[in-house]
């Protein structure tokens, strides 16, 4: 198999546009945001006493990095290609990254709309984005 073959086979219909490179720059956007948010929750869990819930603080410092590096790393290798895998992943994990913190921060008023909503803002914005490069495949 030939190196192009491979490649389109590995991206299967895959193709760079403005609209999947658009969608991609959301999502990374996005994924620096929770790179940005994981060290501050470290910082707010090392600042706690010694115990479970500094664990678990500690650990969703841990979860924050890994949504933020997941949703990079797909947009830049998969989304931008506009990848059929790359959009459901990253529509997927940042919707479930986004749904807990608005349900269990902005709604409850730990964390104000603005700046609490910039992430989903991002998240939707490149859904939307994606999607439209999605449906013009082709």
């Amino acid at each position: 198999m030939t190196s192009t073959a491979h490649a389109s086979a590995t991206f299967e219909g895959s193709a760079v546009t403005a609209l999947s490179v658009a969608g991609a720059t959301c999502y990374v956007l996005w994924g620096c945001l929770h790179l940005w948010a994981a060290y501050t929750v470290y910082q707010a869990a090392a600042a706690l006493e010694p115990g479970m819930l500094r664990g678990r603080v500690f650990q969703d410092s841990w979860n924050l990095l890994n949504f933020g590096i997941t949703a990079i790393v797909i947009a830049l290798i998969l989304n931008v290609r506009n990848s059929v895998w790359g959009y459901w992943i990253n529509l997927g994990v940042l919707a479930v990254a986004d749904i807990g913190l608005i349900v269990f921060v902005v709604i409850p008023g730990y964390m104000p709309l603005w700046p609490g909503l910039a992430g989903p803002v991002l998240s939707v914005l490149g859904g939307i984005l994606t999607t439209l490069a999605y449906l013009r495949r082709g």
